[in-house]
């Protein structure tokens, strides 16, 4: 495996709704408290998912539940389209068990972004449609989608959670207990700048976040990014790729959920899914952002070999959190 190895990572709301209630999504009655690298309490993310692949029988991606029927993913996660193939899990907090408040479902139908690029990485977005939906509980409901509108400027405090391993060595094994870190969003100039060197091309579908020894890693993609604002949690990314697990404070990328909105809206045909806009105050410091790096940015194809997803087998690793 290359050593740049990508893993396969409200006081005032404006609210676009599909079908009934959407301001519903994003609340977590049962996460009191948030601290960077720690296991998360039952019930702190309760869109959260586990999707497992049957072959393997582990966990391979998150996802998040954005309604009672739907769970947004990366599309890298998705090895095969065959629907029989994948169990997901929802309330859960623990891949050891027991988990009393978890919910298992079967998937009926499976919905990669037609424009997904598995070579640049860029529209890693996709929905699996639960066999039946889902009743809510404090410790399973949706998170909101940012939308369109949505702005998240450089520094803007995040969280990224998944089960993915806890450290850049792929010897050490995935977490058993749901991780939680804080991190900061990265912006768009700054991100390209940190990835000149291997030239992989950050595109207006991404949105970057990290800091060094704090992150996502093999095991974490297709889990969400989520940002608070006021009392609701808005999903800003979708885990999707980056150089193993915050290694030398590069930042990791992920699908920008705000880009996709119309996408999502028109797969899901009516389902009560709730978009809300992010809001960043004043100017966003990467609009002045200068990139020292001398090495030049660009997508060459030669480079892109370098990466590699990290979905959960050997070679195939997904994204986890990274204590401090």
């Amino acid at each position: 495996m290359a050593a740049w190895a990508v893993w396969s990572l409200l006081l005032c709301v404006i609210l676009t709704e599909q079908g009934s209630n959407a301001q519903d999504c994003g609340v977590a009655p049962l996460n009191t408290r948030i601290v960077g690298g720690e296991n998360a309490t039952a019930g702190s993310w309760p869109w959260q998912v586990s999707i497992h692949l049957k072959d393997f029988n582990a966990h391979i991606c998150g996802g998040t539940l954005i309604s009672n029927q739907w769970v947004l993913t990366a599309a890298h996660c998705i090895l095969t389209k065959t629907t029989s193939a994948w169990t997901l899990y929802l309330g859960r907090e623990t891949q050891s068990g027991p988990n009393n408040n978890e919910v298992k479902s079967a998937v009926s139908e499976i919905i990669m972004h037609p424009k997904y690029n598995d070579t640049l990485f860029n529209n890693d977005i996709a929905l699996m449609k639960l066999s039946s939906p889902v009743a809510f509980s404090n410790y399973i409901k949706p998170i909101c989608l940012a939308a369109n509108s949505s702005q998240f400027h450089n520094s803007t405090s995040c969280w990224a959670t998944g089960w993915g391993r806890i450290g850049k060595d792929v010897s050490l094994p995935a977490s058993y207990a749901l991780q939680q870190v804080k991190i900061p969003v990265i912006g768009n100039k700054q991100c390209t700048c940190s990835y000149a060197s291997i030239e992989a091309n950050i595109t207006g579908n991404m949105i970057c976040a990290g800091q060094e020894h704090k992150g996502a890693c093999q095991g974490d993609s297709g889990g969400p990014l989520q940002c608070k604002q006021g009392s609701v949690w808005i999903q800003a990314g979708i885990t999707s790729y980056g150089i193993p697990c915050a290694t030398a404070g590069i930042p990791e990328v992920y699908a920008r959920v705000s880009q996709f909105q119309t996408w999502v809206t028109d797969q899901v045909a009516g389902a009560n899914v709730g978009f809300v806009t992010f809001t960043s105050t004043g100017t966003d410091p990467d609009s002045g952002f200068v990139c020292r790096n001398t090495t030049t940015s660009g997508a060459s194809n030669s480079n892109y070999s370098q990466l590699t997803f990290a979905v959960v087998l050997v070679t195939v690793l997904p994204h986890h959190i990274l204590a401090p």
